[in-house]
């Protein structure tokens, strides 16, 4: 079936990293610095550290004033413009067109996908929250889903290694259910935020607010310090927030061992019966439509949830014939993504006479206060949400939560010195792992290189949708009792998928017959592949997930190259 796929020696390597955004950055630096000779491989175009073509650009310097025209959006944006802020003059040419890779849905899903090297870590919204043990117990005190196969002590030195090279500006707070880390100094807050933070806390005793943690360096690393442009989602010329393009793939390549192959879409993994291991990859070249093999003792699989999910459903052979490792079904099932899009805010009144200098790419967080003991269990939903927001003039809020779009007024109303402060949050909630929630391959249609195309069948269900009822009430809520001024709730449905942080496809788990992966981001029948994307999420928590796929990564990769040294892979 694969004859066309061609192999020669100078094709082999000590490892292969699929994909370069968040996750596979960290692949590629993980072990290239531990001294494997790797070859990452993207399916999308070069980017390197400073070429970021709209970064400088103000909306006067582009055409039609930074707005893509509807009739382009139509033809090639229809789902990626359904965040309504990233298909921008400014942003779209890191987001894929639809007309050149589309896919399908049964029930609605916006996936929202960047191919290029760096990937989506170059547009991420750069929140990071530790999960804790809140989160990785509670499938088995709930009887649901599965168990986590690992507890926060297990992640906890690789969230604190990862955070230090990052830099995640914060504040501690000294939460069990909300995990500090080694932060740099938080940003400043605002007028408006410190008002409505000090009210949360003489007004409430079951909940903060806090500065928002971003991989935002609010000092100067090894990088620069961020410029407070709130351009992040151009790419950042300073290297003010955490990328893989300036971050984690340069330190890869200075290592002089990391062969990195853009343009390489990767087929499927190839597995050895014979050794029970695989052996490598098939790849097509998309400028001229050649096929390659290419081998390595271990492949880390970090092309992203779905993109991860695909390619091991590609994966068939005579002992996978429903996708590698996927001998109990479980691949592209418990789909799960954070629903979110209710939002409140008003008027905070009394600070007329000041202002704030600089855009500033964070705000506020409130974290999950729901279900954390018995005090606050909920009868109609179990888990819970956060809240992400700001404060400023007019709509300046909006600006904190990467989300939320701006308009010509909100832009207006920022060169209005005595204009009105407003203070504004949206509540992002977990979703449970639902085995009806999949991804699947259509049997009938393929892309232009023949790999079928993914069909969604995912939906919020009962206990999502009961959590949306105390979302609008707590919103509404806490900005009445803090103070503000004509308070208006923003309920907006979420579908999944927008808020892309997919999750969950391959997860990780402690008994074969019931997950994909086991402790270390093995899969449990082919131990030199490795998953550390949020395919490999066991639930979803309400926290933005990315650095805790670092923290898998760094822990994984560890692993592997101990194993390989020890001749177990």
């Amino acid at each position: 079936m694969y004859v066309n796929f061609s192999n020669n020696e100078s094709n082999t390597f000590d490892a292969i990293v699929v994909g370069t955004g968040i996750s596979g950055g960290w692949a590629a630096k993980e072990l290239t610095e531990k001294g494997l000779k790797t070859l990452v491989l993207e399916r999308g175009r070069m980017v390197k550290h400073g070429e970021y073509p709209t970064a400088m650009l103000d909306d006067w310097d582009m055409d039609h004033k930074g707005k893509v025209l509807p009739e382009i959006i139509e033809e090639h944006y229809p789902k990626q413009s359904r965040t309504g802020y990233t298909i921008k003059e400014a942003s779209k040419h890191w987001f894929v067109k639809d007309s050149e890779h589309p896919y399908l849905e049964d029930k609605r899903f916006d996936w929202m996908r960047g191919y290029h090297v760096g990937g989506r870590s170059i547009m991420w919204g750069r929140q990071c929250y530790r999960l804790s043990d809140l989160d990785f117990e509670a499938n088995l005190k709930e009887g649901i889903g599965i168990d986590w196969p690992i507890r926060y002590k297990d992640l906890k030195p690789w969230y604190d290694y990862v955070e230090n090279y990052v830099g995640i500006s914060g504040k501690k707070e000294g939460l069990s259910h909300f995990p500090d880390g080694p932060f740099i100094k938080p940003m400043e807050l605002n007028v408006a935020e410190k008002h409505v933070i000090g009210k949360i806390s003489e007004l409430y005793d079951d909940r903060i607010m806090t500065n928002a943690r971003i991989a935002n360096l609010s000092e100067a690393k090894e990088r620069g310090a961020c410029q407070y442009r709130n351009r992040c989602i151009r790419g950042c010329p300073f290297g003010g927030y955490f990328s893989s393009v300036s971050a984690t793939i340069p330190d890869a390549d200075r290592t002089g061992n990391m062969t990195l192959r853009p343009n390489s879409i990767v087929h499927s993994v190839i597995y050895d019966a014979a050794s029970g291991k695989a052996s490598g990859v098939r790849v097509i070249d998309t400028e001229t439509m050649e096929e390659h093999v290419f081998n390595a003792k271990i492949i880390f699989l970090t092309a992203s949830c779905l993109g991860s999910t695909q390619i091991l459903m590609n994966s068939t052979s005579s002992t996978f014939s429903e996708g590698l490792g996927n001998t109990n079904g479980y691949l592209g099932k418990n789909l799960m993504d954070h629903h979110f899009l209710i939002s409140a805010s008003g008027k905070v009144e009394g600070y007329e006479d000041l202002y704030f200098k600089g855009r500033r790419p964070g705000g506020t967080y409130i974290p999950r206060f729901r279900n954390i003991d018995q005090k606050s269990k909920m009868k109609d939903f179990v888990r819970g949400y956060g809240f992400q927001g700001g404060g400023g003039r007019g709509a300046e809020w909006q600006l904190n939560v990467k989300e939320m779009t701006y308009g010509r007024q909100g832009k207006e109303d920022l060169f209005k010195p005595g204009g009105p402060w407003t203070y504004g949050m949206m509540a992002f909630g977990e979703c449970l792992p639902y085995e009806e929630n999949r991804v699947y391959q259509d049997p009938n249609e393929k892309d232009k290189w023949g790999i079928p195309l993914l069909r969604f069948d995912a939906e919020w269900k009962e206990n999502e949708l009961n959590m949306r009822k105390d979302m609008r009430e707590q919103a509404v809520e806490m900005l009445e009792r803090a103070g503000l001024k004509d308070v208006k709730l923003n309920d907006r449905m979420s579908y999944p998928g927008l808020g892309i942080h997919e999750m969950g496809t391959a997860r990780m788990g402690r008994d074969p017959k019931t997950s994909i992966l086991n402790k270390h981001n093995q899969i449990h029948d082919v131990p030199n592949v490795f998953v550390t994307d949020g395919a490999a999420m066991t639930s979803s928590g309400c926290q933005n997930p990315s650095i805790t796929y670092m923290a898998l990564t760094a822990r994984a990769c560890d692993y592997a190259v101990k194993e390989l040294n020890r001749q177990n892979l």
